[in-house]
Parts: C-alpha cells; sequence; structure tokens
C-alpha cells in the first residue's frame, strides 16, 4: 500500500526535513507514527497526500510512483485518501450533514448517493441524530466525529489522521482511536501521527518512530 525507498525531502535553501526514509506499510495495516516535535511526522504525510513532492528517493502509494503523478491527476490520487487533522475544521455555518458530505459534493456524486453514504457513515460514527445541527452546537468529542466521519465517507482505501486525539482528554483519544480501529477493520489501511503514547500503547499497533527526521528501527 504504501512504500518509501531512500525517501529525502528538503525545502528550498534549508536542511533535509526527511533523511533516507525506507518504509513499508501494507493493504490493511493500521501504523502510528511518533516523535518529537520537528521529528518530520506532518511532513511525512503531507508528502502522502501530495501537499508536497519529496526530493529524493521513491514513494509508491497503492501502485502509484508519486514522482510520476502529474499535477492534473492529484486530485484524482487524493480521493483514495482520507485526512483527519487536530484542529476539526468544521464548517460552522454548514449543518453537520453537509459538512460530512462535502467530498462527496466535490467529487460530483448524485444526491441520492451522497444521502446514502452520509447517512451510513453518521451512522457508524453516532451521530445520525444529529445530521441537522451546526458544529458549534456540538461536544469536542461529537465534532471530532463529524471529522472522522468526513474523511472516511467517499470509501477512502488509506485514512491518515494528523494529531487527531491532540485537543482532547484520555477518554475521548481512546474514543476517538478506536473509531480509527472499526475503520481499519473493514479493510482501511490507517496511519495515525500522534504524540499520543498513552493511547497508542493500549492499541496495540505497529509503531514507527522519527527522531531528527530519521526513522528509527520498527516494533510490532
Amino acid at each position: 500500500m504504501i512504500s518509501f525507498t531512500d525517501v529525502y525531502m528538503r525545502y528550498h535553501g534549508g536542511k533535509d526535513i526527511l533523511k533516507n526514509i525506507n518504509l513499508q506499510i501494507d493493504q490493511g495495516e493500521m501504523v502510528y507514527l511518533t516523535g518529537h516535535s520537528g521529528a518530520g511526522k506532518t511532513t511525512l504525510l503531507r508528502l502522502l497526500v501530495l501537499a508536497e513532492r519529496h526530493s529524493r528517493g521513491q514513494i509508491v502509494v497503492n501502485g502509484q510512483n508519486l514522482a510520476r503523478l502529474p499535477r492534473r491527476r492529484i486530485p484524482l490520487y487524493r480521493r483514495n485518501i482520507g485526512f483527519m487533522f487536530q484542529e476539526h475544521r468544521l464548517l460552522n455555518e454548514r449543518s453537520v450533514f453537509d459538512n460530512v458530505a462535502l467530498p462527496l459534493i466535490i467529487a460530483g456524486y448524485r444526491y441520492q448517493d451522497i444521502k446514502k453514504r452520509t447517512h451510513a457513515v453518521l451512522e457508524k460514527v453516532g451521530l445520525l441524530a444529529k445530521e441537522k445541527l451546526y458544529p458549534t452546537a456540538l461536544s469536542t468529542g461529537e465534532q471530532q466525529r463529524v471529522g472522522i466521519a468526513r474523511a472516511v465517507v467517499h470509501r477512502p482505501a488509506l485514512l491518515l489522521g494528523d494529531e487527531p486525539t491532540g485537543n482532547l482528554d484520555p477518554a475521548l483519544s481512546w474514543e476517538t482511536m478506536k473509531l480509527f480501529e472499526m475503520f481499519n477493520q473493514v479493510g482501511v489501511t490507517v496511519l495515525i501521527a500522534s504524540h499520543d503514547l498513552g493511547t497508542i500503547n493500549k492499541m496495540n499497533k505497529k509503531v514507527i518512530v522519527l527522531q531528527g527526521g530519521c526513522l528509527l528501527p520498527q516494533t510490532d
């Protein structure tokens, strides 16, 4: 599913943010990416969604060599990826339904398909009864669940999270990670960048560690 071979990332005129990254994540795995602030976690995720282009090496995602993917095909490539941020980034002037449905609307789905998929994913995260509410009427944990629902409504093969529990208390962090696990159990490959070592250790999944832009030996 994801393969990094001798990957480096350097911004113009700067030092290497990522150095000689070699990484293999199989389809259907759930993996945590951790490390100190500035270690390169967010940069690695940005490379996977082609928000940045790596400087050297090779990245292959689901059989596609990202260095060879032309700019015009990036939107199509991203349809197979769900991305969850630390900040919910919800549209406060839109309902829960509209927030979750947004990726399907952008992709041009028919309204009946949008309604069916959006209702199905809201039911999975326990928010179907609140579809007409606005984000400001929800708790922090509920807002986070809306964000997860939006990230998976288009049924991506790969789900990425960038510190998705960074603003949550331990109970909500656990609840959020279990939601990610629920989608992983139906075949979605999941990669989450997180500082939350307590929750990570309880999840008992593969952990990869970045330190100063370098990948440390992996543990299962």
